[in-house]
């Protein structure tokens, strides 16, 4: 029996990736959540954010949050270089930017290239994985933005953006 043309289409879809290093690591952005790439500019803090908040920036008229992704992933914390980029991302209709310590390249992923997250300890949560590929010799982590930012944090960012929107207005 031959299977409908739609599912052969589906299985070998491909989606572009921006891949960004961390350490000796690299990960892959869908390019559909990337909005922006800029240099690494100095935030204004937000008092008791997480550790990993390394508090907001003002994107043209925009509150945007922007995480350190090596503190969000448990990594050692390293100085900002010249490589060191803000990745602007969208996730829920909401931006936020994510530190890097470099951006490498855009990679294409067929759906069917993409293996599963060996369940064994990485420096990763696998929580914010959707999956492992390869891009001719490397090895590619492919990140779930959706889950980077979670929901308490959100609601707790909202609560002080909200608050320090208040003050600036009195």
């Amino acid at each position: 029996m031959n299977q409908p043309a739609s599912t052969a289409t589906v299985a070998d879809e491909a989606a572009q990736y921006l891949t960004v290093n961390l350490g000796n690591e690299e990960y892959g952005v869908d390019i559909l959540a990337v909005r922006e790439i800029r240099g690494w500019t100095p935030v204004t803090r937000i008092p008791q954010a997480p550790s990993y908040v390394l508090g907001v920036l003002n994107l043209r008229g925009a509150i945007v949050p922007v995480l350190d992704l090596r503190l969000r992933f448990g990594l050692a914390r390293e100085e900002y270089t010249a490589t060191t980029v803000c990745v602007i991302v969208m996730v829920a209709g909401r931006q936020f930017g994510v530190v890097v310590d470099a951006v490498s390249d855009v990679v294409e992923v067929v759906a069917s290239g993409i293996r599963p997250v060996p369940d064994m300890g990485t420096t990763v949560d696998t929580e914010y994985l959707k999956g492992l590929t390869s891009a001719g010799e490397r090895m590619v982590l492919l990140l779930d933005v959706d889950r980077l930012l979670q929901p308490q944090d959100a609601q707790m960012l909202e609560a002080a953006l909200a608050s320090a929107d208040t003050k600036a207005v009195a």
